[in-house]
């Protein structure tokens, strides 16, 4: 099975051949540019980009993969969630592609690609499905954290999610207050290398309370206050990267411990991350020691699977078609608010 699968949920437009669980091409074109000089993304400005760049980006798609739109036997979409204009790019983009070649069409819910995209490994990067086992997954990028418990391939209930901020909301918020640029993410993460992550004691929200569930606002609060007391820090550079490794520290401790938590929990052998801020080094290592520690296995989804990408939207595609979950709803809308369950 050759599959086109299209993503453009938020500020990258992306476009992916899979065929047989390996992805034969995966184009990504960022808007982060763009985007960086507003200190956030602007629906409308992500729109004409996406207008711009789907087609060229499918294009290359195709041209990498050696294939063309005739040898195409299904296109998938990212359905939800993320911003209503950006998603409809995509997805009736995909759609009126099926509906042409008379192909099947699915939708995909954007969180449960990243549940699986861990498992997609190798070079060239292939689906790994054969040694798929029961995890707890934890999905953390720009605007959602959340643990899920995958009993199954395609058999999942979600632990909890973030109730106000989620993990990456706080390090561009905080970056912002530091005065870093957007996102800031990767710029903590960099100066936080050098940085002492004891300096600073900033607290861990939730991070002993027995549910499953995130906040992260009052660690956004509290860095606030704490540089507008002592003002003078942001003309010290290396208190600044105190400050990141600090802050940084915080978010990943809870992060680590209420995943591993919640796998001890549910007895489970195998933890999971993937999202943008999976990217995060010390998120990565962290994970890594705890597992270690727990006796888990960890499976890390790889950098370039981490941001939005149409290569996991494509590979979970064809698992669902595979598995009898085809469609043919040329008129399905999208949905910004899809929740996962």
């Amino acid at each position: 099975m050759t599959l086109l699968a299209f993503e453009t949920s938020c500020d990258e437009t992306s476009a992916a051949v899979v065929r047989d669980g390996e992805i034969l091409s995966s184009v990504v074109s960022s808007q982060i540019k763009l985007h960086s000089e507003y200190g956030g993304v602007v629906p409308e400005l992500a729109v004409r980009e996406h207008l711009r760049n789907l087609m060229p980006v499918a294009e290359t798609a195709l041209h990498e993969a050696g294939t063309s739109a005739a040898q195409i036997d299904a296109v998938a979409a990212t359905q939800g969630p993320g911003l209503p204009s950006a998603l409809m790019v995509g997805l009736k983009a995909g759609q009126a592609m099926a509906f042409a070649l008379r192909k099947p069409f699915v939708g995909i819910h954007h969180h449960e690609a990243h549940l699986y995209s861990p498992w997609i490994t190798g070079t060239p990067p292939k689906a790994d499905f054969g040694n798929f086992q029961p995890n707890v997954s934890l999905i953390v990028s720009g605007g959602h954290t959340m643990l899920v418990h995958v009993e199954a391939e395609l058999k999942h209930r979600v632990l909890g999610a973030t109730m106000d901020d989620a993990a990456g909301e706080c390090f561009d918020k905080a970056g912002k207050l530091i005065g870093l640029a957007y996102p800031a993410g990767p710029e903590i993460d960099r100066l936080a290398e050098h940085g002492n992550s004891k300096a600073f004691d900033f607290p861990r929200p939730l991070l002993n309370d027995p549910s499953d569930d995130f906040s992260f606002s009052g660690l956004k609060t509290s860095v606030r206050y704490f540089l507008r007391d002592h003002p003078r820090l942001l003309d010290d550079s290396q208190a600044i990267r105190d400050v990141c490794a600090s802050v940084q520290a915080a978010i990943v401790e809870v992060l680590a411990t209420k995943t591993i938590r919640a796998a001890k929990r549910l007895g489970v052998r195998c933890v999971t991350a993937s999202g943008g801020v999976t990217c995060n080094r010390a998120l990565r290592k962290e994970l890594a020691a705890a597992c270690q520690r727990a006796g888990f296995s960890l499976r890390l989804a790889e950098k370039s699977l981490c941001t939005d990408n149409a290569a996991m939207i494509g590979i979970l595609a064809e698992r669902k078609l595979l598995h009898g979950e085809a469609q043919r709803d040329y008129d399905a809308e999208i949905a910004p608010g899809l929740q996962l369950v």
